[in-house]
C-alpha cells in the first residue's frame, strides 16, 4: 500500500491496484505538484463540502469514472453537477466496498458546498485496508472521542495542523495521544496565509508526548509505503 500527499488535505491511497483519492483540491492549490487532468482515481472520498476539499471532484470523476463517496448532501451535489457514480453515507455509518471497509467518523467543523448550499455535516474517514487501519481526520477541532477512534488500532493517522480553521500544532499533538497511531502525517498547513505552520514543530510536540508514534513529514508529491 502506498500513500501519496498532494498538498493541503489531498492524499492518494493505492491499495491492491485501486486508487482512493481523498479531498482532491488541486486546481488553485499552490502546493499541488500535479494537475487534476493528470491524476487517476477509482474512488473519490470526501470529508466535507468546502471548496478546498471538494476541489476537482467533478472534473476527475467525470474523466475517470470514479465513484464519489461522502455524506448525502455532498454526493448528491456532485450528482446534480453531472457525476454519475456516487455512494452516499453519513457520520457513524460504515460500508464494505471492493477496496475495503470505510467508516465515517465525527469531525468538529463546518460544511458548505462551493455554491453556498448545505454540505451536511463534516466527517473523518476511517479506512480498513489490507489489514491496516488508516484515519484521515478531515478538517476538525480536537475532541475527546478521538480516543474511541484510537481503540480501532490505528496504523496511520492523517491530521490537520494548520490552526485558525482546524486543530493547531498543540491540539493535533494531543490528538495523537488520544489516537495512538503508529505513524502520523500532518496536513492542512502552509496553503494559505491563515494556516502557516512548521511541521517540524509538530514533530517535536508529538515526540515529547507520544514518542512511540513516528511523525511522517511529506512534501507534496512524496509518498510512503505501508
Amino acid at each position: 500500500m502506498k500513500i501519496t500527499f498532494y498538498g493541503h488535505s489531498c492524499a492518494l491511497i493505492e491499495t491492491n491496484g485501486t486508487h482512493l483519492l481523498i479531498d482532491p483540491f488541486l486546481t488553485g492549490n499552490p502546493l499541488a505538484p500535479i494537475s487534476a487532468e493528470d491524476i487517476h482515481a477509482d474512488y473519490i472520498l470526501l470529508s466535507h463540502g468546502h471548496g478546498d476539499h471538494y476541489g476537482d471532484t467533478e472534473a476527475i470523476a467525470k474523466r475517470t469514472g470514479a465513484t464519489v463517496i461522502g455524506n448525502y448532501e455532498v454526493v448528491t451535489y456532485a450528482q446534480k453537477n453531472g457525476v454519475e457514480k456516487i455512494h452516499p453515507m453519513n457520520c457513524g455509518g460504515s460500508f464494505s466496498f471492493p477496496f475495503g471497509r470505510l467508516k465515517m467518523t465525527i469531525a468538529h467543523h463546518s460544511s458548505t458546498m462551493p455554491d453556498g448550499s448545505s454540505g451536511g455535516v463534516p466527517c473523518g474517514l476511517l479506512l480498513y485496508l489490507e489489514g491496516k487501519v488508516i484515519y484521515h481526520a478531515g478538517d476538525t477541532a480536537l475532541f475527546k472521542d478521538m480516543t474511541l477512534i484510537g481503540e480501532e488500532g490505528l496504523d496511520f493517522a492523517i491530521l490537520p495542523i494548520g490552526d485558525n480553521f482546524t486543530m493547531g500544532i498543540q491540539d493535533a499533538a494531543r490528538a495523537v495521544e488520544f489516537l495512538s497511531p503508529h505513524y502520523v502525517l500532518p496536513i492542512h498547513y502552509n496553503t494559505f496565509g491563515y494556516i502557516v505552520q512548521d511541521p517540524n514543530a509538530f514533530g517535536k510536540a508529538v515526540s515529547a508526548h507520544s514518542p512511540e508514534c513516528e511523525v511522517v513529514i511529506l512534501d507534496p508529491g512524496q509518498s510512503i509505503a505501508l
